[in-house]
């Protein structure tokens, strides 16, 4: 099998899998994503390595999860020694390039990119200020403002969006042309979306087609004797109890409203690759770092191990090598995809690597596969978007079960062929005790959650003062675009 000409990674941002009419939303308006998938490979079953956006990527870079990497948190910098998936694709001769969204904290804001355009819209340093986003300050956040200040409008990460769709475009163009000249054998690009990321704000006309149409959130929040006791403590800390119904219905229409933006940037990205004669040699991957739970079980944002938030959509394309029209069902991960990817472009493997390549898996249903993945969610105490406390959290989805370990908490355990909704926890059925522990035994596998608690208090002074010293010292920042308040506005009801 002769690996594919070029690569292109759609890599969106929160994303929640569910919200696609490829993943059965007959609300959704997705056409570019429902095409893709009708031409290639859908995964059903896939999970981010964190329900977070730093630590999701970085190991999505480095095909390791958050604890062999270091990064548990969004203000945790990726040691410049670990190679990551960019450096692999380099190695084999592809100058990978990176048009957007990267997300990486410190110094090194290429991670083996060899080109890069567009940049994040933030520093590259905690301790240095954000821009204000106006109207819509604390609404990318997990903040009762996000739901608050939301509904028609516009935020500056969609403006953003557009700017890095219009530079994939011209990419696209000079790659076409270079391959025509043989100044170029084959490339790889990685273009990185901030949407359907918060703040829940859409353009009129994507707000109106989903207003009045998306209802309430299912399932519901249990009662509060019900509650989990880590998850009744995380929506104390984001002030995400008593949400309203007009909170809700106009954030849920506004996410709605998102992904059909973000859709249709993807559609033109795909539009150009076939009109340049490119879509035959290319294999295209879309995923996204993590999900989003838009009110499901009465929660917002990310954090959690509910489906809406850990899992994700995963889509390839490979034409003449992969199947079309297809799904699988095997439980793979964000790390797995890189390994694959790089696997499928004959680049060298990365060392000590934790994903493993299931492309013989999208090419064919019955090969084999070990359906069984981790994610994590930990923070260090004084640490933003988490309980009072040092968490850690873990999850395992073994075939049918998920199993979420919070340390110093009662587990949960959900059955997910007959519970898909994860409405019936069986962690104290003493029916699934055996399935429990096993679980449980394997989460704690080579995962010491006392130890991990003292590596992430131990890295706090660190942290807190690399902040300081970007506060005095005021560092320049590279690849950043250039956000404004301006670019945010929140719009009378309409």
């Amino acid at each position: 099998m002769a690996a594919p000409r070029n690569l292109l990674f759609l890599f969106s941002d929160q994303h929640c899998a569910q919200t696609a009419g490829c993943y059965g939303d007959s609300l959704a308006e997705t056409p570019s994503l429902d095409r893709l998938a009708s031409e290639g490979v859908t995964f059903d079953a896939a999970y981010c390595p964190s329900p977070l956006c730093t630590p999701s990527r970085m190991s999505t870079m480095t095909a390791r999860q958050p604890y062999r990497n270091g990064v548990w948190g969004n203000q945790d910098i990726l040691h410049s020694g670990i190679p990551t998936f960019a450096h692999s694709l380099g190695a084999a001769g592809l100058g990978p390039i990176l048009i957007g969204r990267l997300h990486s904290v410190g110094p090194d804001q290429l991670l083996g990119y060899t080109e890069r355009e567009v940049g994040d819209h933030h520093a590259n340093w905690t301790g240095v200020p954000r821009v204000h986003m106006g109207p819509l300050e604390g609404t990318a956040s997990p903040d009762r403002r996000s739901l608050l200040h939301s509904g028609v409008g516009q935020s500056a990460y969609e403006v953003k969006d557009e700017d890095v769709t219009e530079a994939a475009l011209n990419r696209l163009d000079g790659l076409a042309a270079d391959l025509s000249a043989g100044r170029r054998e084959r490339f790889a690009m990685t273009v990185g979306l901030m949407l359907p990321h918060a703040p829940f704000v859409a353009q009129a006309q994507d707000y109106s087609r989903f207003e009045g149409r998306v209802g309430l959130a299912h399932p519901r929040a249990p009662a509060p004797e019900a509650d989990h006791p880590w998850i009744a403590a995380w929506r104390e800390a984001t002030d995400s109890r008593d949400v309203t119904e007009a909170e809700e219905l106009r954030s849920r229409a506004a996410y709605y409203g998102l992904v059909s933006a973000m859709d249709r940037m993807i559609g033109r990205i795909l539009d150009r690759l076939e009109a340049l004669g490119l879509k035959d040699d290319t294999l295209v991957v879309y995923s996204s770092d993590h999900g989003e739970q838009i009110g499901a079980h009465g929660l917002w944002w990310k954090h959690t191990f509910y489906e809406a938030s850990a899992r994700v959509p995963m889509i390839l394309r490979w034409p003449g090598e992969l199947p079309t029209d297809e799904r699988r069902d095997q439980v793979v991960n964000l790390t797995d995809l890189t390994a694959t990817m790089i696997d499928a472009m004959g680049a060298p493997a990365l060392p000590d690597a934790c994903g493993v390549s299931f492309l013989d898996v999208a090419k064919d249903a019955s090969a084999r596969w070990i359906d069984r993945t981790f994610s994590e969610y930990c923070q260090a105490s004084r640490m933003d978007w988490a309980p009072p406390g040092t968490t850690q959290n873990r999850m395992i989805r073994d075939g049918r079960y998920k199993l979420n370990y919070y340390h110093g908490y009662r587990p949960q355990l959900f059955d997910l062929a007959d519970d898909p909704l994860e409405e019936n926890d069986l962690a104290g059925h003493p029916r699934y005790a055996a399935v429990r522990d096993g679980l449980t035994a394997e989460v704690l596998r080579g995962w010491d959650p006392e130890e991990i608690g003292r590596r992430l208090e131990a890295g706090l002074a660190a942290k807190e003062l690399m902040a300081d010293w970007a506060r005095a010292t005021e560092p320049p920042s590279a690849y950043m675009w250039p956000m404004q308040a301006e670019h945010n506005r929140l719009n009378a009801a309409e």
